[in-house]
């Protein structure tokens, strides 16, 4: 296993990644919104005796850089092309959380050729509500006073579903701990980009490329009607719960995802 800094083929930009290195097929691990790389290093092990895996931290959070005031993520989705580039990767299966679902579904409309598979773990393609963007601006808002701690509080434990909460306390530490660590202006960017997103239903239904819709029960940015009505729409995909997780399954009930994420 092997972790550094590269630079991403194409678009000049340095990102650090994590790569096991081994294995025949490779899943790619993007994480979400005040997320950083270090939100899978529980996870990896699952996966990591049977495939390649790599993970990386999207600009602007993590250690990654902050290159613009806004990362698009269409941007984004670049980026991660020009990673697998750099690793000599042609073809993966890619897993996005939450914002990381969004740079995935950026990635399959671009990059098509380049996936096995796309895996949404509780994230979907619908853009931003008018009640999302208002909320998004209020973050923002936040940020830029300096009180980014108001997110940390609030964020990290509400991806938990009530019933893992008191069991995942270290894991929600580490997920404040990131919130902290992450630079004002990624959070900036990002959120902007999120923003800016289009309506990816239209393009999943029309893609070829296998996909996986991951959702939690108890996901409190995901409800369960929304989640329903995504899964409805989309035939194509095939889709799965998890019964006992909220909005970061891959915490909650790590061996139930890694099992859907290695089966065919």
């Amino acid at each position: 296993m092997v972790e550094q800094f590269i630079v991403a083929q194409g678009v000049d930009v340095p990102v650090h990644v994590l790569d096991t290195e081994v294995g025949g097929k490779c899943i790619v691990l993007l994480h979400g919104y005040l997320e950083s790389m270090l939100v899978w290093d529980e996870f990896i092990p699952l996966l990591s005796s049977q495939v390649r895996v790599v993970a990386m931290d999207l600009p602007g959070h993590g250690i990654s850089v902050v290159q613009e005031p806004v990362h698009t993520m269409e941007w984004l989705a670049d980026v991660v092309h020009g990673t697998l580039d750099t690793l000599g990767i042609s073809k993966c299966t890619l897993v996005g959380h939450s914002m990381g679902g969004y740079v995935a579904l950026a990635f399959c409309e671009k990059y098509p050729d380049r996936l096995e598979r796309l895996v949404l773990l509780s994230s979907t393609p619908n853009p931003d509500t008018p009640e999302k963007r208002e909320l998004r601006e209020r973050e923002i808002a936040l940020v830029t006073a300096g009180k980014k701690e108001a997110l940390a509080r609030v964020a990290p434990e509400s991806g938990f579903a009530p019933e893992n909460r008191r069991r995942c306390q270290a894991e929600i530490d580490d997920l404040v701990e990131q919130v902290m660590l992450t630079e004002d202006e990624g959070i900036v960017a990002l959120l902007r980009g999120m923003m800016e997103r289009r309506d990816m239903n239209d393009m999943l239904r029309k893609s070829t490329v296998p996909q996986l819709f991951i959702f939690g029960r108890y996901d409190s940015y995901i409800p369960m009607e929304v989640a329903e009505s995504v899964a409805e729409a989309h035939p194509q995909a095939r889709v799965a719960w998890l019964e006992h997780s909220g909005h970061d399954g891959m915490l909650e009930e790590p061996q139930s995802v890694a099992e859907m994420l290695l089966s065919s």
